[in-house]
């Protein structure tokens, strides 16, 4: 990874040297525009719709439109003057619980490394966030803009996390939260029991991007001049219910057989993934129970074969003894 920024985290009188790496990375297949006949590379021109001549960069500045095709002008110099005192730091305001952010304000998401000798201060901070079980509010100065953040730990490294900032969220104005509808208790009674019958722990390596892999493969494909196969087709989503009560009874006994717990049904990615991971976890177990089983048979059938043995044994004694008395009578009588 590439540092795109460095500077210093101010903790209280205690300053941390840290460079700044992007978290995440989009896996999203790009494209060029070209020319469909001969695939040439679209080029656009930046062209001056007042002059129509085309403008290198150096000629182009920033334009605030006020309005009736009046613009504003700012140049470099306007915004060398704008007050960033934050500029190469991060500036520890507070310390709060995490679940009182909420996580709609989250943006993006970088990777902090200390610099030189600041490891110990930057692992003394990061062992003090997680012990308090809080993260922090700071402000930083990215790209020219001070921004809104928070400082947490994940896998043992700082993360910061730029926020939007609070009047930058839109209001939900929705005609249907006026309305008077009324959820009667059965029906919450039912949808509960479908939350419940669909209940997990969240795993995010148990989901994958099918749109990107199909894509990937037909262009792999188109390289290797092989024909495209068709991906498998997507289920519809079902109609709209008419009769709710009947359609929450349906998904949860489709959830329920779909864990195991009813009749067959049709497995979703998901549960698919679950049942593949819970059977691999007890194929030793039943392995092992298998192996028990036969041995308990096994020894099962040996005590058999002694009882019936020793019976044999009894019964032959019982008969010679029968056969020795009057042997026995005769030479009493005598």
């Amino acid at each position: 990874m590439r540092a795109i920024w460095k500077g210093a985290v101010s903790f209280g009188l205690v300053s941390i040297g840290v460079k700044l790496y992007s978290a995440t990375e989009e896996k999203d297949i790009r494209f060029h525009q070209v020319h469909r006949e001969d695939g040439g590379r679209i080029r656009y021109k930046r062209t001056c719709q007042v002059c129509g001549e085309e403008v290198s960069y150096d000629d182009i500045a920033k334009g605030y439109d006020i309005g009736g095709g009046e613009m504003v002008i700012l140049t470099d110099e306007d915004f060398a003057d704008l007050p960033l005192t934050s500029s190469r730091a991060i500036d520890v305001l507070e310390f709060v619980p995490a679940e009182q952010v909420d996580p709609i304000l989250y943006n993006k998401a970088y990777f902090l490394e200390p610099e030189g000798t600041a490891t110990k201060p930057y692992l003394l901070l990061r062992d003090a966030l997680a012990d308090s079980e809080r993260v922090a509010i700071v402000k930083v100065a990215l790209r020219q803009r001070e921004q809104l953040a928070t400082l947490r730990v994940r896998e043992g490294v700082l993360l910061l996390n730029t926020m939007l900032w609070p009047d930058e969220i839109r209001k939900p104005a929705f005609g249907f939260l006026d309305e008077d509808l009324k959820i009667r208790p059965p029906e919450l009674a039912m949808a509960t029991s479908l939350v419940d019958s669909m209940a997990g722990d969240f795993h995010s390596d148990e989901f994958t991007d099918d749109y990107r892999a199909a894509l990937q493969e037909v262009i792999d494909a188109k390289v290797e001049g092989r024909e495209v196969v068709q991906p498998e087709e997507v289920e519809e989503a079902p109609a709209a219910a008419v009769d709710l009560m009947a359609a929450l009874k349906a998904s949860v006994e489709r959830a329920r057989a779909a864990r195991g717990e009813g009749g067959a049904a049709e497995p979703t990615p998901i549960s698919s993934a679950r049942s593949a991971q819970q059977k691999a976890a007890k194929a030793p177990a039943k392995k092992a129970t298998a192996k028990k089983a036969a041995s308990k048979k096994a020894e099962s059938a040996r005590k058999a074969a002694d009882t019936k043995a020793e019976g044999a044994k009894k019964a032959q004694k019982k008969v010679t003894t029968k056969k020795a008395a009057p042997k026995k009578a005769a030479r009493k009588t005598a």
